[in-house]
């Protein structure tokens, strides 16, 4: 075949689209729908403004964004404690182990975050006498222990599925080339796999962080009073919507921030892949 012939048995560009198709008029209107609805949000905002609620609610606000944060804190590194036993459990070639790993990551990546801490919360809490006579329920009286074990059990499986699949993902190359040059297993892993690995895994992880911080407004159920709890005692006693939208916009203020430094490491961290 000629290079004429080639040429021509090429399919040609398709043709720029010009005027306001249907998707184009949606989105243009959806871009509008926001713009307006956030103007009417800074409106309302501004009108219902109450200096005495605000300077009477902020220390609460405070003292619940600081409950929330080391709730999510404290749930989140133990969580990536307990994600390396179940991530190693869920790569053994040990069926029984590997059984038990895999259910463990199955029920709570499989049920709802609620109904594990009303589980524990709630539960738990039926079976008082056996507790106590072992020591326990010292621990699973208080909400704020009830809360922490359910986020680590929770945080635990999604992130032993995120390192599970980051290590996966590197290939088996890397193995053998660290064999070859005489590295054990554990250096390989620690010093040639979880270096790329980590990589692989920080988006994931910052994301499993925010879903954790927005997971945490459940813990308000249970009397524990972080942001969205000290938000209902505050629309409780004062039936003003605005206490929620602040809520909201303190909540949307850590995930962005939260967002763009994940972002900022992960450019940092790979700032040797960019040409």
């Amino acid at each position: 075949m000629s290079a004429l012939d080639t040429t021509s048995a090429l399919e040609a560009p398709p043709p720029v689209s010009r005027g306001w198709p249907a998707r184009r008029i949606l989105g243009t209107s959806l871009v509008f729908f926001w713009i307006l609805l956030g103007i009417a949000l800074v409106y309302y905002l501004v009108a219902a403004w109450d200096p005495d609620l605000f300077a009477r609610y902020v220390p609460s606000y405070l003292s619940g964004l600081r409950v929330t944060l080391v709730l999510v804190a404290i749930s989140t590194a133990l969580g990536a404690l307990l994600s390396i036993p179940v991530a190693a459990g869920r790569m053994s070639k040990n069926k029984v182990v590997g059984a038990v790993a895999y259910a463990y990551v199955y029920f709570f990546r499989g049920t709802p975050l609620l109904a594990q801490t009303f589980l524990i919360y709630y539960g738990l809490g039926s079976f008082r006498p056996f507790l106590d006579s072992i020591g326990l329920w010292t621990f699973f009286r208080e909400a704020w222990y009830c809360a922490i074990l359910a986020f680590t059990l929770n945080t635990a499986a999604y992130q032993a599925e995120i390192l599970r699949g980051a290590i996966d993902s590197v290939g088996k190359g890397q193995w053998e080339g660290a064999a070859s040059l005489g590295l054990t297993r554990w250096q390989t892993l620690r010093k040639v796999i979880l270096p790329q690995a980590m990589i692989v895994a920080l988006r994931p992880y910052g994301n499993e962080l925010i879903l954790m911080i927005k997971g945490s407004a459940i813990v308000a159920i249970i009397t524990v009073y972080d942001l969205m709890g000290v938000t209902r005692l505050a629309f409780s006693r004062t039936f003003d919507f605005q206490t929620y939208i602040w809520a909201a916009i303190i909540y949307l203020a850590i995930v962005e921030l939260l967002r763009n430094v994940v972002e900022l490491i992960e450019k940092r961290l790979t700032r040797h892949l960019k040409r």
